[in-house]
């Protein structure tokens, strides 16, 4: 199985006056292509900032991130934000969702920002919202959805590219318990059935249990990695 996801001594440090805040220290993991891995760790560990990296959402303070072989760090801004576009989806734990427009519409949004047409989308979206049971709410906006349903949107807006690695950072802490297990078990089958490789940021251990592999992170380090 190939590695999707290869980081290779990664630091970030952040500069708070004449201090520095040592965020990620030597961090080497590599995520294989089809896994379902869960990052977790006491807050301010270090765990989102590692998935915005992994994300291209930040850049590391040294060291190296590939995706699928390429290297971020020479790639220029654009070429970073066509990767984000058509090789990652992100899922965030407020939705990011676009209030006045409609759930199909929120969902295609990534297909307009990449320049593509919307007609050869169709099948895609149909298929999309028939996986996250939304079809019946295609022409509603996320004022008129459950917390459950906006999320179910921001996953089929994640997946409209047909990328191969989703992002998640606490896609469930937003969410009551009853309705962030459907929400696991919507990304358990997107990752068995589609094959997605899946990264996720938690604090908790039951939806950390839905993924293939869990890595442990302390005080910037990687504490643990076990499948």
């Amino acid at each position: 199985m190939k590695n999707v996801i290869e980081i290779t001594n990664l630091n970030k440090i952040f500069k708070a006056g004449k201090e520095e805040v040592h965020v990620l220290k030597d961090i080497n993991l590599n995520i294989e292509e089809g896994s379902f891995a869960s990052i977790m760790g006491p807050s301010g560990g270090g765990k989102s900032t590692l998935l915005y990296i992994m994300g291209g959402l930040d850049n590391p303070s040294s060291g190296n991130i590939k995706i699928n072989g390429k290297e971020f760090s020479l790639m220029s801004d654009k070429e970073k934000s066509v990767v984000r576009r058509r090789n990652l989806g992100f899922v965030f734990q407020f939705y990011n969702l676009v209030p006045n427009l409609s759930v199909e519409e929120n969902i295609l949004l990534p297909v307009l920002l990449d320049g593509k047409k919307l007609t050869r989308q169709k099948e895609t979206l149909d298929e999309l919202l028939d996986i996250v049971e939304l079809t019946h709410r295609r022409k509603h906006t996320p004022r008129e959805l459950s917390g459950g349903q906006q999320q179910r949107v921001a996953i089929a807006r994640a997946l409209i590219n047909n990328p191969e690695v989703i992002l998640a950072d606490e896609p469930i802490g937003n969410l009551d318990s009853k309705t962030g297990t459907e929400v696991m078990n919507l990304f358990q089958r997107i990752n068995k059935e589609k094959n997605k490789t899946i990264v996720q940021v938690t604090h908790s251990h039951e939806s950390a249990q839905y993924g293939s592999m869990i890595i442990n992170i302390k005080d910037g380090k990687i504490v643990s990695a076990s499948e």
